[in-house]
């Protein structure tokens, strides 16, 4: 009988992946990390663990968290970029902290309740010899849950270790489920913010969290004429147009943030569109790195619907991506992803 450790977050997607691990008679354990303050989070893990008989375990990754993802976080705020802790999270702690702790209990997999489908493919051609299968990673069958995206930088090795059961599942499925078993979080709404950051009030966590508070600074249009003052750039992202606070006479957005001149430079709403971007520590997940320019579809943002593009590698692990049409407001710090149909061949950080 294979093992699995589930990661349990609280929430009815983890909750009912558990279960219907189970009902395939896998030998469940579960999981809760504990990473910042979810007390909440984890008494309802234990619940649901207590309901479907199996053991539970709560992970203090509280270091690592902070290590990893909180830090960079703030960094990246503090250096004019918008990041996605998300995705450094399910890179280094559920599919990474979280993988060894279960294989320290003699676990074979390790499941998350995301969205998204995997299969092992065999392959062919002279890679073969080398790697005779590679995992493919794939969006889900409920289009409008997919979570693919979040998941672009997980390695062979993770995939190979990690089950998505809810693969094929509607959100609406899963909370049926979740009610004919009696499940106590059946209905509990889904969380919409950072789990570290559940207000959404960025620029004052990290105020808080660095102990200062950062300077104003001046708006400049696109030729350095200054514009007014903004409130520190902490609380500006390429592409916004609310809460600037300036009377501009006409619609401006942030085009750029200069944290070395302490500058938001504004700019009109044509001049957000560019074709080119760069993406550094570009991860190559279903497919190997190729060794010419490919054609794709490339996703800038997690709401962004992908568009056609050129993926050119290069001997680096950075990787160049041109679009065929200027795409709005590509920021530095979010992350691409790139797609063939359904399978996402890699992603990386926006440069």
């Amino acid at each position: 009988m294979k093992k699995v450790l589930i990661a349990m977050s609280g929430g009815v997607d983890s909750s009912v992946a558990a279960y219907l691990l189970k009902e395939q008679g896998f030998a469940c354990v579960g999981a809760t990390m504990s990473l910042y303050t979810e007390a909440d989070c984890v008494e309802d893990a234990k619940a649901v663990a207590a309901k479907l008989d199996i053991p539970h375990y709560v992970f203090d990754f509280r270091c690592e968290f902070e290590q990893h993802v909180i830090k960079p976080f703030v960094q990246a705020y503090e250096s004019g970029r918008t990041p996605n802790p998300c995705i450094v999270c399910n890179r280094h702690l559920k599919f990474g902290a979280l993988h060894e702790k279960a294989m320290e209990l003699g676990c074979d997999y390790v499941a998350s309740g995301h969205y998204a489908r995997l299969e092992k493919v065999q392959q062919t051609g002279p890679e073969s010899a080398a790697e005779p299968f590679r995992y493919v990673l794939k969006k889900s069958a409920n289009v409008a849950k997919d979570q693919s995206y979040v998941l672009c930088m997980l390695s062979q090795k993770q995939l190979s270790q990690t089950v998505f059961p809810l693969e094929g599942i509607s959100k609406d499925e899963v909370r049926k489920i979740a009610a004919e078993i009696g499940l106590s979080n059946a209905w509990k709404p889904e969380s919409q913010d950072i789990c570290f950051v559940p207000d959404g009030k960025y620029a004052e966590f990290i105020e808080q969290y660095e102990g200062r508070t950062f300077p104003e600074g001046d708006y400049c249009d696109e030729q350095g004429n200054v514009m007014g003052k903004h409130k520190g750039i902490i609380r500006y992202t390429v592409g916004q147009r609310k809460g600037l606070g300036i009377a501009a006479g006409r619609p401006v957005y942030v085009k750029s943030i200069d944290p070395a001149s302490n500058q938001v430079i504004l700019c009109d709403n044509d001049a957000l569109f560019t074709d080119t971007l760069e993406s550094l520590d570009f991860n190559w997940v279903s497919i190997s790195k190729p060794k010419k320019p490919i054609r794709a579809k490339a996703r800038i943002r997690y709401q962004h619907k992908e568009q056609p593009a050129w993926i050119m590698p290069s001997e680096t692990d950075s990787v160049i991506i041109r679009f065929d049409e200027p795409q709005r407001a590509i920021t530095p710090g979010q992350t691409v992803v790139v797609y063939d149909n359904d399978m996402v061949l890699g992603g990386g950080t926006i440069k």
